[in-house]
């Protein structure tokens, strides 16, 4: 695919995913604060089956809010329905993975240094790994299981972290990443399709037929629910974590994703509690903390240049060298690589005083952390990166 037109397609892709997410998410976060919310109403409107009201004002205006016990006497002239925001969220995520991880497996999926695939082969591993994680999460959630939230929540963890480790043995940092948020996305989305939204035309159904709604249909839509509000988080940092290859380059990347996974699912629950009226502030201590520890725990350590070393000749000319044969293939005014026509984040090393700027994050990615170049795609060897240290620390 010309990559013009790829970079164009993944644009509006992506922000169509992010606008369908935002809707998503932000009526998951409503409905839940809702819900949290609810006092106890007024006898006239028990009376009518109403378990729960609450008054609000926004935009310049009041708001009365009612929730029935299980539905109302009669079905209203007009009811809302809301799914598809979780729809088209799944749809254009799995549009923007299609694109970016299938159409373009050989530079984003696929690192020879972990598993030599096709791209046939490293497609049909990314779709069924998708088909495994949701087919036993679909497995388990129709169990009885699903009445033991916390049991539950920890085979499904375990489940996960396994998938995670799996999936870094087989795709690069970044594929194995997205593809963990491409299952968990689809549990969400399949939760709406497959639990949230049958129990509620269910509930409608009995409605219309004059007959009382079971219990056991708002019930499954509450658990499936409250599993997409503890996912809505960790979903959200891999969608971001392309970004941030701190977190995905370390040599345990299953094991920090999992352990963001439980950071992020920690402040949920913080928020959750809160909407309760419990306050719970060291859960928020707690995450942060472990945030920070997390942070020191990856931090790439930092390449010591011995004394020997330093006495050793790097010349600019030598640098000017390697970085335009390793690194000028995409930070240049003209990028001659195949995917990246325009110099990412528009750095472009076009001389040495343009290297020398910077010459801190050249430290950072390239020698210290080495995920630089992209995927080591440019085949920079060990003694060039010691050189590029060397150079540097005599260039302080």
């Amino acid at each position: 695919m010309d990559p013009y037109i790829n970079e164009w397609l993944n644009l509006v892709i992506r922000f169509a995913h992010l606008i369908t997410g935002i809707a998503w998410v932000g009526a998951s976060f409503y409905f839940v604060w809702l819900d949290n919310h609810l006092e106890t109403p007024p006898q006239e409107k028990a009376d009518k089956g109403i378990g729960g009201d609450l008054w609000a004002i926004h935009g310049g205006g009041f708001y009365e809010v009612a929730k029935y016990k299980l539905a109302p006497p009669k079905m209203p002239a007009t009811l809302h329905w809301f799914k598809w925001e979780a729809y088209t969220t799944w749809i254009t995520g799995f549009l923007l993975l299609s694109l970016m991880f299938y159409v373009g497996a050989e530079s984003y999926l696929i690192d020879k240094r972990v598993a030599d695939l096709t791209q046939w082969q490293a497609i049909g591993l990314g779709l069924g790994s998708i088909v495994v994680g949701v087919g036993i999460y679909e497995l388990l959630v129709r169990t009885k299981l699903r009445n033991h939230g916390i049991i539950l929540g920890l085979i499904l963890f375990v489940v996960a972290t396994a998938l995670s480790y799996g999936l870094t043995q087989i795709f690069s940092a970044r594929g194995a990443y997205m593809h963990m948020g491409a299952i968990i996305g689809t549990i969400m989305a399949g939760n709406v399709f497959f639990g949230i939204m049958p129990s509620q035309r269910a509930l409608v159904k009995a409605v219309e037929e004059g007959k009382a709604p079971d219990p056991a249909y708002g019930l499954n839509a509450k658990v499936r629910s409250t599993h997409n509000t503890y996912t809505t988080l960790p979903i959200i940092f891999i969608m971001i974590s392309n970004h941030y290859p701190m977190t995905f380059n370390h040599s345990a990347n299953w094991l920090v994703l999992m352990a963001i996974v439980l950071i992020t699912a920690a402040v949920r629950q913080y928020f959750v509690l809160r909407h309760f009226g419990k306050q719970k502030p060291l859960i928020l201590v707690a995450s942060v903390v472990a945030t920070i520890v997390l942070a020191v725990a990856i931090a790439p350590r930092s390449v010591e240049i011995s004394a020997e070393q330093l006495k050793q000749e790097v010349t600019d000319s030598q640098v000017t060298q390697i970085i335009e044969q390793r690194c000028g293939t995409c930070h240049a005014e003209n990028p001659t690589d195949d995917i990246f026509t325009i110099a990412p984040a528009g750095l472009v090393f076009s001389n040495i005083d343009t290297i020398k700027q910077w010459g801190p994050r050249i430290q950072a990615r390239v020698i210290d952390a080495k995920d630089m170049p992209f995927m080591n795609k440019t085949e920079m060897t060990d003694e060039e990166r010691t050189q590029l240290a060397i150079w540097l620390a005599n260039s302080k």
